[in-house]
C-alpha cells in the first residue's frame, strides 16, 4: 500500500479552493480532492445500489404522522418547507450527481440526513426546529433575506448545516451549522467556507472511521496536544461543530487525528490506514495503545 501524507492535505484543499473560486461547476478540479480521499481510505462505488437522494426522508414522515395522529379537527393545506422560488447551488447538485458519491450509496457509514430538496429555516411548516438568522448577523447584508437553507442534519437532528437563503444563487456558498454561541444561546456558525468543502469534510470525519483503524483518548496530556502539533500539521479546515464539539484535524503519514477541545466522548481519536500507521502515531505523542483492540 502507498503510505499517504495527510500533512499535504491543507496544500491540496488550498489548490482546490483556487478551483473553486473561478466559479466554474463541473470542471473536475473541484471534487478531485474528495475522490483521490474516498479511494485511499478503501471507498469504492457500490454498482446497483439505491441512491440516497431518492429515498423518502423518514424523519420528516414520522413527525408528520405523529402531527397527523394529534391533530383533532381539520388541518387544510399544509405550509411547504421548500422555497421552491430559491435556486440550489450548483455545488450542490453536482455532488448529488457525482458517480462517487460516497453518502449516496454508503449512507449508514455517514450516520447524517441528507436533506433533498433544501429545507428553509424557520420553517412555514413547523417541522424544522431552527431559527433563522438573527439581526445584525455577520453572513448576510443588513436587511438581506434572514432563512437558512437547510441541506444536510445529524443523525438525531440534533444539528443542521445550511447555507444562507440570500446565498442560495452562488455556485458554491459558505456553509452553516445550528449550534450554540458563546452566551450558549441557539445560534448559526460559520462551519465551512463552502458547500464543496462542506461536503468534503464531511466525508473526511466520517469514512476513516468505518474503513481504518481507530484509537480513541478520553483525554490526553497536554504535553500529547504540544506533540501533536508539532510533528502533525493541520488538515486546513475550520473546527467540526458537531454536538457542540471543536475539532480540530491534524494529518501525518497514514493518519489522520481528531482533537476536540469542545463537548464530546472522547478528546482524541486517531484514524490509520494500517496498524503500523498508528503504531508509529503512538511513538511520535508518547502514547501506549497496545491494549487497544
Amino acid at each position: 500500500m502507498t503510505e499517504i501524507d495527510y500533512g499535504r492535505f491543507h496544500e491540496l484543499l488550498e489548490q482546490a479552493r483556487g478551483a473553486a473560486a473561478t466559479g466554474v461547476v463541473g470542471s473536475g478540479a473541484r471534487w478531485e480532492l474528495l475522490r483521490r480521499f474516498q479511494e485511499e481510505w478503501g471507498y469504492r462505488p457500490a454498482a446497483g445500489r439505491d441512491r440516497r437522494r431518492d429515498a423518502p426522508d423518514e424523519h420528516k414522515e414520522y413527525v408528520a404522522n405523529l402531527k397527523a395522529a394529534s391533530s383533532t379537527g381539520p388541518t387544510g393545506d399544509e405550509p411547504d418547507d421548500v422555497d421552491r422560488s430559491l435556486a440550489v447551488p450548483a455545488a450542490l447538485e453536482e455532488w448529488w450527481d457525482l458517480p462517487f458519491n460516497s453518502l449516496a450509496d454508503r449512507w449508514e457509514a455517514y450516520e447524517t440526513n441528507p436533506v433533498w430538496p433544501p429545507t428553509i429555516r424557520p420553517d412555514p411548516s413547523g417541522y424544522g426546529v431552527s431559527d433563522g438568522l438573527p439581526s445584525g448577523n455577520p453572513f448576510v447584508e443588513p436587511g438581506g433575506d434572514q432563512r437558512v437553507c437547510v441541506f444536510m442534519a445529524e443523525n438525531q437532528y440534533c444539528n443542521e448545516w445550511a447555507y444562507p437563503a440570500a446565498h442560495a444563487h452562488l455556485a458554491d456558498p459558505q456553509v452553516l451549522v445550528s449550534g450554540r454561541d458563546e452566551k450558549h444561546e441557539p445560534a448559526w456558525l460559520l462551519q465551512s467556507h463552502s458547500v464543496s468543502e462542506f461536503l468534503l469534510q464531511l466525508a473526511v470525519t466520517r469514512l476513516p472511521a468505518d474503513y481504518g483503524y481507530v484509537v480513541e483518548e478520553d483525554e490526553v496530556d497536554p504535553a500529547v496536544v504540544t506533540r501533536l502539533r508539532t510533528h502533525l500539521r493541520l488538515m486546513g479546515f475550520l473546527p467540526w461543530r458537531e454536538l457542540g464539539a471543536h475539532t480540530e484535524y491534524f494529518g501525518g503519514l497514514d493518519v489522520i487525528v481528531a482533537h476536540n477541545t469542545g463537548a464530546g466522548d472522547f478528546a482524541l481519536v486517531a484514524y490509520g490506514r494500517t496498524e503500523k500507521a498508528l503504531d508509529q502515531l503512538a511513538a511520535t505523542l508518547g502514547l501506549d495503545w497496545a491494549d487497544q483492540d
